[in-house]
């Protein structure tokens, strides 16, 4: 399959050298995208890509700055490119890429395949115990309100099928924050993708700082709402 890993970057020069390879070891192309970041990230990956000439690319965004809004770019790009699977995927090494062939493996039966921390029990390292009660009741919120059958519906590692891109309104998309992740995946159930769950093992970011504010945790407390309202709308 043609697969576009896309990455967006806010002040992650430190990390998108020690990613960057890990990702590339795999038979995938690459698209950062950074949001203007002060550190110079947006550098960082242009030097990079000079070693992946036709497989890596740099997308350097200006305005409103947001992980949504970045995202909803990559997604652009990823039709006008004509991949068959882009994939998301944080920068802070979070997320292994070596869990890129698993994903990728059932993207080729599913819509929508969930990087999953929560399939199969709780599998994430080095979260104090106050962030990881928060994300298992984040998500049983999000179930509860929109009556999504997944465990793991804030999760930020994912590959989404031609098909499933094509479902979402990115014109109508809401979310700038992690809320983001909640609403791209209620389009793509609403739209009737077939979704799974593979399991994954989540480690915090190492180097950097968390982009989890007090307005993202707001945004998140507000987007469920938002979303069964749409849906209740378009019944």
């Amino acid at each position: 399959m043609n697969t576009l890993v896309m990455i967006p970057t806010y002040n992650e020069r430190d990390n998108l050298p020690r990613i960057v390879p890990l990702v590339m070891q795999h038979p995938v192309q690459l698209l950062v995208i950074d949001d203007g970041s002060p550190d110079g990230s947006g550098d960082v990956a242009d030097l990079l890509a000079t070693h992946y000439p036709g497989r890596m690319s740099v997308l350097h965004r200006t305005g409103e700055r947001g992980l949504g809004r970045s995202y909803l770019d990559g997604f652009r790009r990823a039709l006008e490119l004509g991949v068959d699977v882009a994939v998301q995927m944080d920068a802070d090494l979070s997320h292994d890429p070596a869990y890129l062939p698993a994903l990728l493996e059932a993207a080729e039966r599913y819509d929508l395949v969930l990087g999953s921390r929560y399939v199969q029990g709780i599998s994430v390292v080095n979260w104090p115990l106050k962030r990881l009660i928060l994300s298992t009741m984040a998500n049983r919120y999000v179930r509860a309100i929109t009556g999504m059958p997944i465990q793991d519906c804030t999760g930020g590692l994912r590959a989404w099928g031609r098909r499933a891109i094509e479902t979402l309104p990115l014109d109508r998309i809401l979310s700038e924050g992690y809320s983001f992740q909640v609403e791209t995946l209620y389009e793509a159930v609403r739209a009737g993708c077939t979704v799974v769950e593979v399991p994954i093992v989540f480690t915090e970011r190492r180097q950097g700082e968390s982009k989890l504010s007090n307005r993202v945790l707001l945004e998140s407390l507000l987007i469920p709402w938002r979303l069964r309202l749409r849906g209740l709308s378009r019944q």
